[in-house]
């Protein structure tokens, strides 16, 4: 109810609502989805129609680590497919990992990246893959010198998504 108070229409409020569902249950169960429509007062039909068009939106259980590499031109061309191979040879069989890839996550600067249960990383050269599964799995933040917004900014004024100058 709380992100529909945010939009004019209740259906511009979706996203957030089953953004909020995932990060409740891990996915976008049929439960969590039957639940947002009928306090939304939409049809669930609508609701999973917005999960699966989305990407981050997960539609079946998965692990409870995300893993999203960038596949786009820009990764692809600093080796994102080789990067993606490793990574899935590193947790094949692991079921807290969800690694797939992505086609655009934005950050061409830091190419091949990922975002890592949503803290974008890169550049992740291949040998950084075991220590970077390591660390997801110990819960610690993934690979802290390589993370998008602990970078230094140019601006001075810019700050991190903390509010701290960086």
């Amino acid at each position: 109810e709380a992100h529909m108070a945010k939009y004019p229409d209740r259906h511009s409020a979706a996203i957030p609502a089953l953004a909020a569902a995932q990060r409740v249950h891990g996915w976008c169960s049929p439960e969590a989805i039957e639940q947002a429509a009928c306090v939304m007062h939409l049809t669930p039909g609508y609701l999973i129609s917005v999960a699966s068009f989305y990407d981050m939106l997960e539609t079946r259980p998965v692990g409870r680590n995300a893993v999203y590499v960038c596949t786009n031109i820009s990764c692809s061309l600093c080796g994102a497919d080789e990067l993606m191979a490793r990574m899935l040879e590193e947790t094949a069989g692991d079921p807290d990992f969800n690694v797939r890839s992505f086609e655009c996550l934005g950050a061409c600067d830091i190419a091949p990246m990922a975002s890592v249960n949503g803290t974008y990383v890169g550049p992740i050269a291949l040998d950084d893959v075991p220590a970077l599964v390591e660390q997801i799995r110990a819960g610690v933040p993934p690979l802290p010198g390589k993370q998008l917004h602990l970078r230094k900014s140019t601006d001075p004024n810019v700050t991190s998504a903390e509010g701290r100058n960086l």
